[in-house]
């Protein structure tokens, strides 16, 4: 199967001998491997697997730790996700465990057949037997290992740890081994030099819940910003910016009075910003030769429109003298004569002439820019006499035949139609003009004096609002409230005004007051006019622009001119008031920055207090309690001796202040005066690691292995009574 990383090989599987062991540190976050004896582990990559597509040819690949993003770019990770061989710290998934195992050997180089050298490979804390054994088994069936020493059953990590520390002169061979790792945290005392596992506690809260507890916490705090936040970028904030409070209480009271201190302690994150290409305006130059081209562009426009003007109106004044030498000659031609006269000339009658004559003379005067003549309807035609036009409506009917009687039908509607448009066109001219007059006597009250003219505005503005408030709720349930001045029960019948409670009694007449005979309901024209009733909307007033509405939109409307601070509301009358939407602003570089406060403590508050996180456990220092209770049985001073030399050792112990934030809260729950010493160990993260590369490297490990004769011949049983003893 292929593998891809960006790991390169560092080693020769040929230089060592078989007898040199494999040291590896199987932990949760990361998987460290290397040989024994040496200072620093050969390979270390974060301990998952990922399986992905790759895009173009769909072949499913394994990705085994830390990826490279060149390379990820080809292939599709959307449908995997990263996976872990562990649940907690407990490998589980051992299929998983194959692949990391597979990609561990082959970068350390013992990329053969078999691995024949011993392997010392950690476990956690307690480690179920179940687990043990398919390690075990895969070990020996799948890669030939010679022997295995197994001593993370009962020299866990942070066991490695300690003991490389007391042999560094760090801690005493009396003390605890408290160990916050990446999902679990474990407390294990020692006694003279030795684990005393009765003792030892674990709960499950780590460095995982941290950094997920810091995602959380960002993404809600810039939600536009989530993609941002990925699990490595988050990882490396926690390291970077995380502390550990003295008091959490204390702290967080600094950060809500916003003290200079608070400033002080909030760091700041910029993401990546471009700024804005800012055009620079032009110069006055630059400025003066745009408006001389403009000009110049402008002056030739105006030519080319005079001169096509001045044809036109040429055109149209030859024209006029053709009609008008045409009607001076059609006058001299006799009647018999006509037709013969308009077929040459290419028109239909006389009246055709007169109304191309009318038509060349009004766009004559409009080429020369004359004021125009009345303007008339196009339904009518221009006639020199409006009475000689209508004067058929001044005979009476009997006096005229069918077809002038339809004529006369005809005019008249057309009379009354002018008549109706020239009122509507009046009308709207004269409510123009009194709007030009309001406006201007508005315009001088406001200039006369400015705070009176607004405060009225508004005074008067309230007023209308609470009269169409009270009209829409009158509507509603007809002026009735259940005194907290919303609607009440009310039916429809008390919400109706008079025409239409008459319009429903109508209705019900229609459908009950026929008798139970034969139904006869329309056989009357008088049954239809009921229709006719029914149908009048003549009562309904919404339709009718309402004059107070129609104020408190023109006062709004003004006050949004001269008052900068007003908002009109929106919920008032039929014409509502649409409030503009703010315009976005355009980003700045404040606007890509992420700002830490109160996160970089509140985080990794979680391992004195996991219920922060909704996890019911005991912290880190109830915690160490535990386990000096359990060991308080055995011997009286005990105690004492353990609460001299406490060692915390794993990545998450890296955040500052947490060794002054432990020896304040183990010296609360210890009697006065008990001596208590608080110690990080030399290297947190890999002295688990080299304290297993020197066990290794001494002379008892091969035979405190476990060979793979003992395993055939043994079984997987044995492994419970299997110990080591660590002397290093």
């Amino acid at each position: 199967m292929p593998f891809v990383s960006h790991i390169r090989r560092q080693t020769d599987y040929g230089l060592f001998p078989p007898a040199t062991p494999i040291v590896i540190d199987n932990g949760a976050s990361n998987f460290r491997i290397g040989w024994a004896g040496e200072n620093d582990p050969r390979v270390v990559f974060r301990n998952i697997v990922q399986r992905p597509r790759h895009k173009s040819t769909g072949e499913t690949v394994t990705v085994v730790g830390d990826h490279d993003p060149a390379l990820m770019k080809y292939f599709d990770c959307t449908r995997s996700g990263p996976r872990s061989a562990f649940d907690s710290n407990v490998v589980y998934q051992f299929e998983i465990m194959e692949y990391i195992l597979d990609f561990g050997f082959d970068r350390l180089g013992a990329n053969g057949s078999e691995i024949d050298h011993p392997v010392l490979i950690t476990e956690c804390v307690c480690n179920p037997v179940y687990s043990r054994s398919k390690m075990a088994e895969l070990l020996f069936e799948t890669y030939g290992v010679p022997s295995v020493g197994m001593p993370p059953a009962f020299g866990v990590d942070a066991a490695f740890s300690y003991k490389y520390n007391q042999q560094l002169g760090v801690c005493a061979k009396d003390g605890l081994a408290i160990s916050p790792g990446f999902t679990t945290t474990h407390v294990v005392p020692f006694v003279d030099g030795e684990p005393v596992y009765k003792g030892s506690c674990r709960t499950n809260i780590g460095g995982y819940h941290v950094t997920d507890y810091f995602k959380q916490l960002l993404s809600l705090k810039y939600p536009h910003h989530m993609t941002r936040f990925s699990w490595e970028k988050v990882e490396d904030l926690k390291m970077e910016h995380c502390y550990i409070a003295p008091d959490y209480a204390l702290e967080a009271q600094l950060f809500q009075k916003g003290t200079k201190e608070a400033e002080e302690k909030t760091r700041c994150w910029q993401l990546p910003w471009v700024p804005p290409v800012v055009e620079e305006g032009p110069s006055e130059e630059e400025l003066a030769r745009r408006a001389a081209i403009k000009e110049r562009q402008g002056q030739r426009l105006r030519e080319m429109a005079e001169a096509k003007r001045s044809s036109r109106i040429n055109e149209l004044e030859n024209e006029l003298r053709g009609l008008a030498f045409l009607l001076k000659q059609l006058e001299q031609v006799g009647q018999e004569d006509a037709p013969s006269f308009l077929a040459e000339t290419g028109y239909a009658s006389k009246q055709e002439i007169e109304s191309a004559h009318a038509k060349a003379t009004q766009s004559l005067r409009k080429a020369k820019g004359e004021p125009k003549a009345e303007q008339v309807d196009s339904d009518e035609k221009i006639d020199p006499s409006a009475d000689e036009k209508f004067s058929l409506l001044n005979v009476p009917d009997h006096m005229l035949s069918s077809e002038q009687l339809k004529e006369k039908r005809r005019l008249n509607f057309l009379k009354t139609t002018t008549e109706g448009r020239q009122r509507a066109k009046q009308k709207r001219m004269e409510e123009e003009l009194e709007r030009e007059r309001k406006n201007r006597e508005d315009e001088e009250r406001r200039l006369a004096n400015p705070v009176l003219y607004l405060e009225q505005l508004h005074v008067k503005y309230k007023e209308l609002c609470e009269k169409v408030e009270q009209r829409k709720r009158f509507k509603t349930n007809g002026g009735n409230t259940n005194g907290n001045n919303l609607s009440g029960g009310v039916g429809r019948g008390e919400r109706l005004n008079a025409a239409q409670r008459e319009r429903m009694r109508l209705l019900t007449t229609a459908a009950f007051d026929r008798g139970k005979g034969e139904d006869t309901f329309g056989a009357r024209d008088e049954d239809w006019q009921l229709y006719k009733l029914m149908s009048k909307d003549n009562d309904d007033d919404d339709d009718e622009p309402d004059p107070e509405e129609a104020e408190l939109t023109r006062i709004s409307s003004r006050l949004q001119e001269i008052d900068p601070t007003f908002i009109p509301k929106v919920e008032l009358g039929t014409s509502q008031q649409i409030v503009e939407v703010p315009k976005f602003r355009p980003l700045t570089k404040e606007d890509f920055q992420v700002i830490l406060g109160v996160e970089r403590f509140r985080c990794p508050e979680i391992l004195f207090n996991p219920n922060l996180v909704g996890i019911d456990q005991a912290g880190l220092d109830e915690m160490a309690g535990v386990s000096i209770r359990r060991l308080s049985c055995d011997s009286k001073d005990v105690e004492d001796r353990l609460t001299q030399s406490i060692l915390i050792t794993g990545g998450s112990c890296l955040f500052p202040g947490i060794s002054e934030r432990l020896e304040a809260r183990i010296r609360m729950i210890r009697p006065c005066g008990s001596p208590i010493r608080v110690l990080r160990a030399s290297d947190p993260v890999l002295d688990a690691w080299h304290g297993a590369s020197m066990y290794a490297s001494t002379l008892q490990f091969p035979s405190q292995t476990f060979t793979r004769m003992d395993y055939y011949e043994k079984g997987e049983d044995w492994l419970r009574r299997y110990q080591v003893r660590y002397s290093l």
